[in-house]
């Protein structure tokens, strides 16, 4: 790969942490480092300065969602991708409301889970599509609840209040709107190119500036904000592919 990721591993398990380091070393990755709980993560981080943090949730002292939450506010530019052996929806969910990139799970096949992480590179989300459709779903069920007065929920990272949700959306060409729709189904770049009759790279672009009008940082982000502007049909569910262009 040209560009090298680096990235820093933060897991309690010692012989899984040194397998990890293997096999990304093999594939081309830079790992700076490593840290066997949440609060040796932070200090790591601070020191290290990584692209990426792969992180368990699971660990003593602090664990990895309450690092996440201290990187969102001390480190934002430094991306944080959970990896566990949860599936757990609330797990997920918690994960994105902290501020998390990506959530992988570690039964991955080694393939699929080289190629998720190699996204990070080409700004994606490294998250299974299915599981994309989990914070879909329970993000639309915790705004209509909000709506109907059941509950305060609580806002997701990248989320708006309803009159910024709407001017962000006023601020997007009809073509942009399409874009976003597209992906929060699930689609890929190249699908979306060839339904839409223009190129991939001209699809990656429209992303880009979609995400920094709405001021978000990755496709799940995109997601859950076209889940609040009721963009999109929660009766249609995206299939179970990988996220990716």
């Amino acid at each position: 790969m040209a560009e090298k990721l680096k990235i820093l591993l933060v897991d309690d398990h010692l012989l899984f942490l040194e397998a990890l380091r293997n096999l990304l070393t093999i594939k081309g990755f830079e790992v700076v480092g490593t840290a066997h709980d949440g609060k040796s993560a932070v200090e790591r981080a601070r020191q290290l300065q990584p692209d990426v943090v792969l992180m368990d949730i699971r660990m003593p002292h602090c664990d990895g969602l309450e690092a996440t939450r201290i990187f969102r506010r001390e480190l934002p530019d430094m991306k944080v991708v959970i990896l566990t052996s949860s599936e757990d929806d609330e797990t997920l969910l918690e994960a994105i409301r902290s501020g998390a990139s990506g959530y992988l799970v570690k039964n991955l096949k080694p393939e699929l889970f080289i190629a998720l992480l190699s996204g990070v590179l080409r700004g994606e989300a490294p998250i299974l599509r299915e599981m994309a459709s989990k914070v879909m779903e329970a993000f639309a069920r915790q705004s209509q609840a909000v709506q109907a007065g059941e509950g305060e929920g609580t806002p997701a990272a990248g989320s708006t209040d309803n009159k910024e949700t709407w001017q962000g959306i006023s601020s997007l060409t009809q073509r942009q709107l399409e874009i976003v729709k597209r992906v929060a189904q699930g689609q890929s770049y190249k699908e979306i190119a060839a339904e839409l009759s223009i190129t991939k790279r001209t699809v990656q672009y429209h992303v880009l500036e979609i995400m920094q009008k709405l001021r978000l940082e990755n496709r799940t982000q995109m997601i859950m904000y076209a889940v609040k502007a009721h963009l999109i049909d929660q009766d249609k569910e995206p299939g179970k592919d990988i996220l990716r262009d």
